[in-house]
């Protein structure tokens, strides 16, 4: 049997068998569309979907590739996508010029396009949205033969809809605080010069928890430090609030973390001759608006141990002194680093429901992790590897700290 039809086989197989197994509408689609990519070897792909109770726009549900799309819209006719939904024909360009129109390329700036194929998707009664892909991994150049494979596949991943489901209303972000651009770092040692970050194109929105999951080594903390100003990219562009802080000086970089930024981190870096009340105290005086120290120790549940020293506090104790430590400062946004790592499970939950407390209180969060659980908790999640995003998922109904199990 020819290659191609065997890989269009096992690819149907796959996605058959993740909407049977699938739980919810969001698991179904998620699964299919990474079964789609994974065998067409897609370097991009999004489910647009349209918003009818909104602003009748495409939106995007969930998407695999290097671009954060989250803020991303098509009117309909607008792009390729707009174009599809309007028609309800497939499109397909396998042969970009050098400098693809603007239209077809909408909302993939910063990618190289070199070929797209675009399909209708579609329940029994509604036309839903689209799937697009985007380049292939290895030439750019999708084949016809995978064109055609990935047509037949995406519109069978309608199968997921049936009558008494239907898409989540679409995530609103706050406005952008933080852009990325093209953000990548290497280090060097002697002639050896190593690649973590190999082009970074992210936003975080206010009042976001935004967890970067990856495999140790992916870039995810390397990421995180460029975030939080206590390392520098190689290039790229990285702007605050609308200050490009790309080639800050060490005074603008301390000055940015001092008034903005709050650091938790896996190690809970208290000072082990100082009381918990005095351990935030000390962080106060570093800035001009600092939240009152009894009223963040109160916040994280600890008044009645303010006296307490580190050696007298249990472990999640420790890591909620250190919320409340980054809490002190009034910060704009949390950088939170494994925070539960060191933790056991049912200390794990009580970090991460004071985590959740603050969030939901208005701070924007960004939280680095391994732990796959913990990202049903986010706003928005980002699967890293090797030094890229792979992928970004928005969860239109975050669960509690509770509800999470491992």
């Amino acid at each position: 049997m020819d290659a191609s039809l065997l890989t269009t086989y096992k690819t149907i197989s796959e996605v058959q068998s993740v909407i049977a197994s699938a739980k919810t509408l969001d698991e179904a689609l998620h699964g299919s569309l990474k079964a789609i990519v994974e065998n067409a070897g897609a370097e991009s792909a999004v489910i647009w979907y349209l918003d009818k109770a909104g602003d009748a726009r495409l939106h995007p549900y969930f998407w695999i590739g290097p671009i954060d799309l989250t803020s991303k819209a098509h009117r309909l006719g607008e792009g390729a996508a707009g174009r599809v939904y309007m028609t309800q024909h497939a499109e397909r360009r396998l042969d970009f010029p050098a400098n693809p129109d603007a239209e077809t390329a909408l909302d993939f700036d910063g990618m190289d396009i070199a070929s797209m194929v675009c399909v209708p998707f579609s329940s029994k009664n509604e036309d839903l949205g689209v799937i697009q892909f985007v380049n292939s991994v290895e030439t750019g150049q999708i084949r016809e033969e995978t064109a055609d494979m990935m047509e037949i596949t995406a519109m069978l991943a309608a199968i997921a809809i049936d009558e008494n489901d239907a898409l989540g209303e679409p995530w609103e972000p706050g406005e952008v605080i933080m852009s990325l651009r093209g953000i990548k770092r290497e280090f060097v040692n002697g002639d050896i010069v190593t690649q973590v970050l190999k082009g970074i194109n992210l936003d975080v929105y206010e009042g976001e928890f935004l967890v970067l999951l990856g495999e140790s080594g992916c870039g995810k903390s390397t990421l995180l430090n460029i975030i939080g100003g206590m390392d520098q990219a190689t290039s790229g562009t990285f702007t605050y609030l609308g200050q490009d802080l790309s080639n800050a000086s060490q005074k603008e970089l301390t000055d940015f973390r001092r008034d903005n930024v709050g650091f938790i981190f896996q190690s809970y870096n208290l000072m082990p001759n100082l009381t918990a009340l005095q351990n935030l105290k000390l962080i106060a005086e570093l800035v001009d608006d600092p939240m009152d120290a009894d009223r963040a120790l109160e916040v994280v549940g600890l008044s009645e141990r303010k006296k307490n020293y580190p050696s007298q506090m249990s472990g999640g104790q420790q890591q909620r002194v250190s919320i409340a430590r980054a809490l002190v400062k009034n910060p704009k946004i949390i950088l939170a680093d494994e925070p539960t790592a060191a933790l056991d499970y049912a200390t794990s939950i009580e970090v991460l429901q004071v985590m959740e407390e603050v969030v939901r209180g208005g701070k924007t969060m960004v939280m680095v992790t391994h732990n796959e659980e913990i990202t049903r908790m986010a706003d928005r999640v980002v699967r890293m590897r090797d030094g890229r995003m792979h992928e970004v998922t928005v969860n239109r109904h975050p669960a509690h700290a509770t509800d999470l199990v491992w």
